[in-house]
């Protein structure tokens, strides 16, 4: 039987985060480097992913992870990769979805879906080689239900657990795992509209059972049990880490 800590150790791996600056990305980059990892860190805001990579004694590649060019460039410098967390991502338009322009809907897919699509078909054959490694994708809730506000937002984390489903089968006789993971409110940045307006708020707490928004921290808990031994048999999943609001009928 493996030792507990060892259950969930990273070490003598390496870890490439997107997004890693702030919010869950930021949360997970701290959490894995706490764990042994290695890390390799991308992000569009280039000071301050040389900032943490400094503070956390990892590698910082600058990436604006919407061009595909500089995708193929960040997979080009990475090697031996044993864990990639697609994390980097963005709300996109608000509103209905035919309100839409082409130029924000471009972004928001590139970002969102086209980000770890090309990525995870980059390094996923490397991990193959070497016979093992994991990816972990992060979805949303809003992936898992109906949005009138940021209805293609959804279609993209939608998109990642077919992702997922789609790379386990794929690769997992190579000893490949892929896995996403779907937050549901989470105190970051991204959450304040909800977080500080009162009504939406309590709204949004009187449909979930625990009563109150993720920490940053929770979710990357989540990332790392996928990451690590921890989760070695399972694949192809979408762990939902919402607090109940999927499962409530808002009473």
């Amino acid at each position: 039987m493996p030792d507990l800590v060892d259950l969930y150790s990273l070490k003598s791996q390496t870890a490439l985060v997107t997004g890693p600056t702030r919010g869950i990305g930021l949360a997970i980059a701290k959490l894995f480097a706490e764990a042994g990892a290695g890390l390799v860190l991308a992000d569009i805001d280039a000071p301050a992913c040389d900032a943490l990579a400094a503070e956390l004694g990892g590698t910082s590649i600058p990436t604006d992870v919407s061009d595909d060019g500089a995708l193929r460039s960040l997979a080009a410098e990475c090697r031996s990769i044993d864990v990639l967390v697609c994390n980097a991502g963005i709300a996109g338009p608000a509103g209905p979805m035919h309100t839409a322009s082409e130029a924000e809907l471009a972004t928001l897919y590139a970002t969102n879906l086209h980000h770890p699509v090309t990525l995870t078909g980059l390094l996923a054959p490397q991990m193959a080689e070497r016979g093992s490694g994991a990816i972990v994708l992060l979805s949303s809730i809003a992936g898992l239900r109906g949005n009138a506000a940021i209805g293609h937002y959804g279609i993209t984390k939608a998109g990642l657990s077919q992702l997922a489903r789609n790379l386990a089968v794929e690769w997992g006789p190579s000893g490949v795992r892929a896995n996403c993971v779907a937050p549901g409110l989470v105190a970051t940045e991204w959450a304040d509209a909800i977080i500080g307006n009162p009504v939406a708020h309590g709204k949004r707490l009187a449909q979930t059972p625990l009563r109150r928004v993720a920490k940053p921290c929770e979710i990357a808990s989540v990332a790392l049990f996928l990451a690590s031994e921890a989760s070695s048999f399972i694949t192809g999943q979408t762990i939902v880490a919402d607090g109940g609001t999927l499962i409530s009928d808002g009473n």
